[in-house]
Order: structure tokens, then C-alpha cells, then sequence
């Protein structure tokens, strides 16, 4: 029986998991929110060091070829060496970013040279001759160009093991197409970072030259950055290549400010929500009350279409519900069943029933077993007409999981007792047609056996005449009692030959007999003994099962005798579980599969005691039988049936080792191919 509290903690169990799942789905959508939040923040940094990397890397771009046109502009004319410093100074005190200017003649010996008044100068603490790689390079590639290139960038120390970045630029001095000399200008990183770099950018970024392995060159700005949200972009120059990194003194996003965001966001969303499933759940009930209205018409619809009848009582018996198929039933109105004492009940029964009835008044609220197998009983129609009916009940329970009453389905079984009745009187007249098939083999065995002492007293009569003959040759006189004896052996010969010429005749007669061939499917063979199976089947409380593919394989066959051999098989494993066999493993089996493509075996099983192993050898021999009752003619019988068909006849037994199967095989039905010729029919399961 189910617990009470089971049965009241599912409803509650249902209520709260709608709510279960908004919080659940509240405490994700805060997560998603959050992380979105965390996120969008970091993306935000990173492409805020993207755009500050490009516009620097702009910005110092333009200070380098501005730089490297002012000295294209200085080396115009060919002024004196004092013109020529003064204009020098001059560009130095303009482009804050050069550092000193030097004029060198072709073999780029230097010849003047002029530092800028803002900075010590470049090299006061290493001769300009020691770091002149780096200029030679710029001022050859400048010789094959014909144009301004930059050096790579190098240190120059100063004083106090101080020193800074540099590049150089070379500009070719030309006069009439004719090169007569350079100017090298040199550009210090840290400055050009400080003049391509702005206030917003320097009170938030780190800006700084690398080189490829990301050593730090010079850096300008007035924050450390963070080393997260970092961006570098390449500065390509005439000859050379400067890498600029950008770098965020932002950190990771800060938690609790999103958290707190996310709070106030996702309550808000949280209320929408509730508001929408509440306007959600108004929608639903009248969903949920017009379907519950449709279906109520339905199963009142339902109800009345069904031919089977339908009752409902309560606690105490009383009807209150019967549709209009049980009405039909038994004649009677759903207002004259509205009383304590059903009119349907015969009155030579209303005590027992009313016994029965009070029994399930006691047992209320345990299972039924009769609800799951159903019982037979008799009810009486409005006429007086009692039928028999089967009653499947079971017990009507409420939505606290309360027993209120009983629900029963009745079966009007008047027409399948007459139709049982039918298959009874042609099982006997199966029967009948058995034992005439009985007699006609052991005619045929009985001509057999006597055709031989038959032959054998012909003989002895005619010899017996013929030594008679022989002595009448030779001279001796016949007497009477000679005479006599002819006599008498010539009616021996004559009713011998007579007996002979009957046994004949009859032999013939029961091998004669054409077999009328049908093709048919196995499932129609089966179907055709199923009811007289069944019946007897009944009778002992055997359950019958039927396995049969869902294209039933067909077969050609004489329809007559085959059911004879289906009938001698499923009754003799029914004969088999009656005595020893409990009553709730009695199951006979009929299986029927396609063996190969020209054959179709069927199957005959049975959960009895099995057949002995002395009783094995002499299972097909004629007579022989262990039932008292019995001919022992039967499996005879079958084995011959299914030979004379081709196929052959083999018992074994069960699958699982219990009881005992037989299984013959036929040929299956042949079809004509397109080119005439027939085939086997391949009917597939």
C-alpha cells in the first residue's frame, strides 16, 4: 500500500520546483551577467591600449620624417660653415626630438657638427668615432637609395653611466646630381616618445620602444603599466623599423563594483521575470480549464462510442456512473441502477454476489488481484436473459490517493461461449476425422502384415494340390477322403486368394487418396487449430503463446492433415503439464520462422516433465504409447504427414532445458519467376 506521506509530498514536490528552477536560473543569469561585465571591461582596456598604440605610433611617425625633411631642408644651398651652424642650431632648437647634427663629406669623415642646447652633449662620455657603426650603415643605404634612411637604434652612454637610445638619419648632400657629402642627424627615443605622446595617454599608458625579444629601449609616461592589456605596433621608417608598445596601467577588473551592478540588474530582470510568469501562469490556467473542458467532452464522447460496457461504484456499491454501452447491455435506464440492489443480478444469485460484494467492502484500499485477471459471472438482461459477462475491476482513487470506489469494464462473453461451443463440436468432429485416419493406418500397416501368411497358406494349398496330382499320376486310386481333402484345399486356396484380393483393396484404397495441395500462409494454418487449442487449452489452465513473424512466411500444403499433425502435437504438450507441471508455468508455445529460403519450420513447446530417454527410441513406433487411454498411433501419424509433404519431423528439448519441443519443417510455397519457372516463395518475418 502507498504511504500517505509519499503521496502528499508530490504535490508539494511539483509546486516547488517551478521556484527551484527561477532561483536556479536567477544564480546563472547573476554569473553570465557578471562575467559579461568583467569582460566587457577587459575588452574595453584592451582596445583603449590598441588605440593609444596606434595614434602614438602615428604621432611618432610624423615627428621622424618631419625630423628627416628638416634636414633635406638644412642640406639645400651650400652655405658657410658659420651659416651653416647657425641654420643648424636653429632646427635644433625647433625639433626638440634631434639631438646633434653633423656634416660629413663623402667619405663620411665628419667635418662640422652642432649639438642641441637642451640635453649635455652626445657624446662627451664616448668619442663619436666608437659609436659610428650604426651611421655608416644609414649613410651607405642612403648612398644606393639616393635618399634619407634611418640607422638602427643604439645606446650612448653619459656621464654617471647615464646614456640614452638613439637613431640616426642620413641625408645625401647633392649638388648638380653629384654627391658631395651627408648630413646625419640623431633622434633620441626618449624624446620622440614625449613629443608623440599626450597627456591622456601618458596619465594612463606606459609607452615605450622594444626591441624583438621585448627588451625595454625607452619608455615615456606617467604610470607604470600593469603588464595586461598591452598593444605593440611596428613604426616603419626609410631603412629602419621601430617596435612601440603600448601599456595599461589598468589591472583585472574589480569584482565588487560588477557584483554589485549585476545585483541591481539582475533583480530588476528577476522582477520582470516574476511578472511575466505570473502573466504566463494566468494564460496557462485558461489553457489548462479549456483543456480540461475539451477533454472531459472527449472522454464523455469516448465513453458513449465504446461497446464495452463501463460501470463505477462507490464504497458501498452503489452505482454511480454506467455509460450507455452498459445500459444497451443489460436493458436496464442509469436511473433504475441508482438503487441499492442491482436489477441485473438473477435472483437465485443476488446472495452470493451480494457476499462477494461485502468481501470487497472488507478488503477496500489493498490491490485486487481479479483487477489485474478478471472473473466470470452471470447477469440478467431487463427480459429475464441471463448471459455470462467478465468483469475486469479496479479500485477508483482520488488526487489524495484515497480509495473512493470501484471502476469495472464488462465483457459480454455470450457470443465467444457460443463460438467456444462451435470449436468444441468441430474439435470432435476433428477427432472423429482423427481416429478415421488412425484406422485407415493401421489398415495399411495391417495389409501389410498380412499379405505375407496370406501368401503363405496360398502356397501350402496349391502345393498340397499338386502332391495330390502327383499321386493320382502315379497309379494310385483316389479315395474318398482324397477327394475330401481337394475339396477343402481348393476352398483354402479360394478364400486365401480372396482375403488377399480384400486387404489389396483396401490397401489401395487408403493409398489412393489424392492430397489436395493449397498454398496458404502459416499464420492461416494456425489460426485454423487456434480456437479448438485454446479451448482445451482452457480447460487445464494452460496458457497458449503464438509467435509468428509479421510477414507470415507461406507454405503449400494438404490444409486437412496438417492441422491433424498441429492438433496431435499442441495435444499432447498440453496432455504433458497436467499432472506434474504447476498451474502457472503451463505455457505451450507456437512458433513459426523461415528456416532458409525453401523451407518454413514450425515449432510445438511445452513446459512439462520432458520425455524420458527410454521413451525417445520408440517415440514414432506404431502403438506404442504410455497412456492407458492411448493407440499410439498419433506421432505415427504426424511423422507420416509430414514426410509425404518433404520435410521432416524432429523432437528435442525446451530452449532452457525444460520441457519438450517438436519441430517439423514443410516446403514454402513456390512462385513463377518472370521467365516461367517457378521459385521458392521467400516470405521473410
Amino acid at each position: 500500500m502507498n504511504d500517505p506521506d509519499d503521496s502528499a509530498r508530490a504535490p508539494r514536490l511539483h509546486r516547488w520546483l517551478p521556484w527551484l528552477a527561477l532561483v536556479l536560473l536567477l544564480i546563472v543569469a547573476q554569473s553570465l551577467l557578471v562575467w559579461l561585465t568583467l569582460r566587457h571591461e577587459s575588452t574595453r582596456a584592451q582596445e583603449e591600449a590598441d588605440e593609444v598604440a596606434t595614434e602614438t605610433a602615428a604621432e611618432a611617425k610624423r615627428d621622424l620624417l618631419a625630423a628627416m625633411r628638416s634636414l633635406q631642408a638644412l642640406s639645400w644651398g651650400d652655405p658657410a660653415a658659420e651659416r651653416w651652424r647657425a641654420d643648424a642650431a636653429a632646427l635644433l632648437r625647433g625639433q626638440r626630438l634631434l639631438l646633434r647634427i653633423e656634416r660629413r663629406d663623402p667619405e663620411l669623415r665628419i667635418g662640422d657638427a652642432v649639438d642641441g642646447p637642451f640635453a649635455l652633449p652626445l657624446f662627451s662620455a664616448m668619442p663619436r668615432q666608437s659609436l659610428d657603426v650604426e651611421a655608416g650603415i644609414a649613410c651607405a643605404a642612403a648612398r644606393h637609395l639616393a635618399a634619407p634612411a634611418f640607422s638602427r637604434s643604439y645606446f650612448v652612454p653619459g656621464d654617471g653611466g647615464i646614456g640614452e637610445e638613439v637613431v640616426d638619419v642620413c641625408v645625401p648632400v647633392l649638388r648638380s646630381g653629384r654627391e658631395v657629402g651627408f648630413l646625419v642627424g640623431t633622434v633620441g627615443l626618449p624624446q620622440l616618445l614625449d613629443g608623440a605622446l599626450g597627456p591622456r595617454q601618458a596619465r594612463r599608458h606606459e609607452l615605450s620602444f622594444v626591441e624583438g625579444d621585448g627588451t625595454r629601449l625607452a619608455r615615456a609616461g606617467l604610470v607604470r603599466g600593469a603588464g595586461i592589456y598591452q598593444a605593440e605596433r611596428v613604426i616603419d621608417v626609410p631603412g629602419a623599423a621601430l617596435q612601440l608598445r603600448a601599456d595599461s596601467a589598468s589591472g583585472r577588473p574589480s569584482l565588487i563594483p560588477n557584483v554589485a551592478t549585476a545585483l541591481v540588474l539582475g533583480l530588476s530582470l528577476a522582477l520582470f521575470a516574476v511578472v511575466l510568469l505570473l502573466a504566463r501562469d494566468v494564460r496557462r490556467r485558461a489553457r489548462v480549464e479549456r483543456a480540461l473542458g475539451e477533454a472531459l467532452a472527449f472522454r464523455k464522447a469516448m465513453e458513449d462510442s465504446l461497446v464495452t460496457g463501463l460501470r463505477a461504484r462507490d464504497l458501498q456499491g452503489r452505482i454511480t456512473y454506467v455509460n450507455p454501452a452498459f445500459c444497451a447491455m443489460v436493458g436496464f435506464s442509469e436511473e433504475e441502477m441508482r438503487q441499492p440492489l442491482p436489477p441485473y443480478w438473477p435472483p437465485e444469485f443476488v446472495e452470493v454476489y451480494a457476499e462477494r460484494q461485502r468481501g470487497r467492502l472488507v478488503g477496500a484500499g489493498r490491490p485486487a488481484r481479479e483487477a489485474r485477471e478478471g472473473f466470470e459471472t452471470v447477469f440478467m438482461r431487463k427480459n429475464g436473459e441471463r448471459f455470462p459477462v467478465m468483469i475486469y475491476e479496479a479500485a477508483l482513487v482520488d488526487g489524495q490517493g484515497r480509495q473512493t470506489g470501484w471502476m469495472s469494464t464488462v465483457l459480454d462473453v455470450s457470443a465467444q461461449r457460443r463460438i467456444e461451443e462451435l470449436s468444441r463440436q468441430q474439435q470432435d468432429r476433428l477427432q472423429a476425422s482423427a481416429r478415421l485416419a488412425t484406422v485407415g493406418e493401421m489398415a495399411s500397416l495391417l495389409s501389410h502384415e498380412l499379405n505375407q501368411p496370406l501368401a503363405a497358406i496360398a502356397s501350402y494349398s496349391s502345393g498340397s494340390l499338386n502332391l495330390l496330382d502327383d499321386a493320382a499320376h502315379d497309379g494310385t486310386p483316389p479315395g474318398p477322403v482324397d477327394a475330401m481333402l481337394r475339396q477343402a484345399l481348393e476352398r483354402i486356396a479360394e478364400q486365401a486368394e480372396r482375403a488377399g484380393r480384400i486387404i489389396k483393396s483396401v490397401h489401395h484404397f487408403v493409398r489412393r487418396r489424392v492430397q489436395q495441395r493449397e498454398t496458404l500462409g502459416a499464420d492461416q494454418l494456425i489460426d485454423a487449430v487456434l480456437p479448438l487449442v485454446r479451448l482445451q487449452a482452457r480447460k487445464s489452465g494452460t496458457r497458449v503463446e503464438i509467435d509468428i513473424p509479421k510477414r507470415a512466411p507461406r507454405l503449400e500444403c494438404d490444409r486437412t492433415m496438417l492441422e491433424q499433425v498441429l492438433l496431435n502435437l499442441t495435444r499432447n504438450g498440453i496432455q504433458a503439464m497436467e499432472t506434474d507441471t504447476p498451474l502457472e508455468e503451463r505455457v505451450l508455445a507456437l512458433r513459426v520462422r523461415q528456416a532458409s529460403p525453401q523451407r518454413i519450420e514450425i515449432v510445438v513447446a511445452d513446459r512439462g516433465p520432458g520425455i524420458p530417454a527410454e521413451v525417445a527410441d520408440k517415440l514414432f513406433t506404431p502403438f506404442y504409447t504410455t497412456r492407458t487411454e492411448g493407440m499410439g498411433l498419433g506421432l505415427s501419424l504426424c511423422r507420416t504427414v509430414v514426410e509425404q509433404h518433404g520435410g521432416t519431423l524432429e523432437f528435442g528439448p525446451g530452449a532452457d532445458g525444460r520441457g519438450s519441443e517438436f519441430r517439423f519443417t514443410l516446403p514454402a510455397a513456390r512462385t513463377p519467376t518472370p521467365g516461367g519457372q517457378p521459385r521458392e516463395h521467400a516470405a521473410g518475418g
